[in-house]
């Protein structure tokens, strides 16, 4: 496909734009590392929130919404709904633990809840484990949707691709530091939002599809609309969504998903101005991530399938695209072929620009473990501000380097989904514990996170037979038991270590009764005031409600049901009222 002159000049503005934004802060950027890492500790909470939800729009998420709708239907996209859960929790409980903490990265709390070397252990592991070989895996998996959608759009080879999707990403990211990160993510989700709502409006008209009604209508299509799987059927909704609302939301590290928040989630909401900063922008992401933007990915998915019925009607349409990369998830960037000059540029400068909003996010988080949680900690304490920046800086251009050749070799983006949910599968738990319960100590930790890798290791090595999500319960449930057996085998932190911390964060929870009474018996003055667990408990239902009445409204008035839409409407105004009520109780 070629490009007219006017997508050229609106692609080339926006890597122009987000140059200069990244020249534009590199001097303050570069003062510190707190200035690189997290902007200073005085990023507004709508700035944070819109960067949150633009991470979160990388370039394979419309491929995976593509893979998911057109093997499972709509209703498959519940293998990550499900996560509002942890989303909401985080927001309403965790957001304003985090930003009590005041660590610079989440890694740096392993020394603050635990003690000893087995603390200091588990923040350099996870520094390189984390920021290094799971952050280039996820990053691989963006790329390999870049390398599609160049496949796709330009009958680029797969190197090619990656070389231009990196050089001007790494350039700003390495620059601006995480202040040009979120300065640029807010415009790329600009960009990205007018693209994937224009593109969804263009080809659901297209004559091929015959409009709304004609897109709903076809046989194609029908059998993939039901927002719910079908009930009669043990093998549709098990996987697709008991497992996931039942254990998959608390029990799998997921980068956006953590349970207990954690990694670049963790980053915004340590750089917002204050704890009810932290909590709004959070709540702002979640919102748009799950409730705002779904539906044109879903609607070009669907469409997809009038065009291109099966991989081989994808292959034989582009015949040049090594066929080992022919997948599901190549329905997206095959529909937007057919868009016009002027929103064809505007679309591929939103997929540019949505990759680009990930990729630079996982750079700065990626390269702040490096730089904070391993260099600085560990290789040299006392190296100066310019150093570390320094290290900051060529960091993000190794991991973008290891990223791209990851990415060469990689062929589906759900495999890659699936291989890193089984890879966390378990250590949920332990995120969401620590917190509330006294007895969870580093052996915790470090357990679980090395018998769920071994798992994951195990079952990627000898094939059971089991579909994916039967492999995810049983991980779950060898890693659980694994950690809490652990945990009752070892020691707890020491009384000095658990009364640091929770006089830091003052948790709330009987999970700290024992250690209070064993406290109070010795004269020892303990914090109080995180706030009251019903107003907080009763805020994530409400929000929970909320998001998922609005996502299912809108997907109703799509479908025509206008009755079923106006009522989940109500359900969403209702709730939106009770969230503003209890607002007040809520301490901040």
């Amino acid at each position: 496909m070629s490009l007219s002159s006017v997508d050229w000049i609106i692609i080339s503005s926006f890597f122009a734009l987000f140059l200069i934004i990244g020249i534009r802060v590199s001097k303050q950027a570069g003062s510190s590392s707190k200035e690189f890492f997290l902007s200073g500790r005085n990023m507004p909470w709508w700035l944070i929130g819109i960067s949150m939800v633009a991470t979160t729009f990388s370039a394979d998420t419309p491929n995976l919404v593509a893979d998911i709708v057109r093997k499972n239907g709509v209703a498959g996209n519940w293998t990550w709904w499900a996560f509002l859960i942890t989303g909401m929790v985080t927001v309403f409980i965790y957001a304003k633990l985090w930003r009590k903490s005041d660590v610079l990265t989440d890694l740096e709390f392993y020394e603050i809840r635990y003690g000893g070397k087995a603390a200091r252990f588990l923040r350099a592991f996870r520094a390189l484990y984390l920021g290094v070989f799971f952050n280039v895996m996820i990053m691989a998996t963006v790329t390999l949707a870049g390398i599609k959608i160049g496949s796709v759009l330009f009958d680029l080879e797969p190197i090619t691709s990656v070389l231009i999707a990196s050089i001007v990403t790494v350039a700003y990211s390495s620059l601006g530091g995480l202040r040009g990160v979120i300065l640029t993510d807010f415009i790329q989700f600009i960009i990205a939002m007018v693209g994937s709502v224009a593109a969804a409006i263009y080809v659901v008209n297209m004559p091929e599809v015959g409009g709304l009604s004609g897109l709903l209508e076809n046989s194609n299509v029908a059998d993939k609309l039901n927002i719910l799987p079908d009930f009669s059927n043990p093998s549709v909704y098990v996987p697709l969504l008991i497992v996931p609302l039942a254990v998959q939301w608390w029990s799998v590290w997921y980068p956006g998903s953590e349970p207990g928040g954690g990694g670049y989630i963790a980053q915004r909401m340590l750089s917002a101005k204050n704890e009810k900063h932290a909590v709004l922008a959070t709540l702002l992401y979640n919102v748009m991530h799950y409730a705002l933007r779904p539906w044109p990915w879903i609607l070009i998915a669907l469409a997809s399938l009038v065009i291109y019925p099966n991989l081989a009607s994808i292959q034989t349409a582009f015949p040049n695209i090594d066929p080992s990369i022919v997948n599901d998830d190549l329905g997206y960037s095959a529909m937007l072929l057919s868009l016009p000059s002027g929103l064809l540029g505007l679309v591929v400068a939103s997929l540019i620009a949505a990759f680009m909003s990930t990729i630079s996010t996982h750079l700065n988080w990626g390269s702040s473990y490096v730089v904070h949680d391993f260099y600085e900690r560990f290789v040299k304490p006392e190296a100066s501000e310019k150093e570390k920046v320094m290290v900051g800086r060529l960091s993000t251009v190794v991991l973008m380097l290891f990223a791209g050749l990851v990415a060469l070799v990689l062929e589906n983006a759900l495999d890659a989904f699936n291989i890193l949910l089984q890879i966390g599968a378990g250590t949920g738990s332990i995120f969401i514990l620590r917190w509330f319960w006294w007895r969870v100590n580093a052996w915790s930790e470090i357990s679980g996170m090395i018998i769920s890798f071994v798992v994951a290791l195990a079952f990627k090595l000898f094939p059971t037979g089991l579909e994916s999500h039967w492999e995810l319960v049983i991980g779950v449930g060898i890693t659980t038991i694994t950690w809490l057996i652990v945990t009752l085998a070892t020691k707890p932190e020491d009384d000095k270590t658990l009364t640091r911390f929770y006089n830091l964060v003052a948790p709330y929870g009987m999970g700290w009764n024992k250690f209070r009474t064993k406290m109070k018996a010795s004269g020892t003055e303990l914090a109080t005031g995180t706030g009251k667990f019903s107003a907080d408990f009763m805020a994530v239902v409400l929000g929970i409600f909320i998001i998922y009445s609005a996502l299912f409204a809108t997907g109703m008035i799509i479908y025509g049901n206008l009755s079923n839409g106006l009522i989940l409407a109500t359900v969403t105004l209702l709730s939106t009222i009770g969230l503003v009520r209890i607002w007040k109780k809520l301490t901040f």
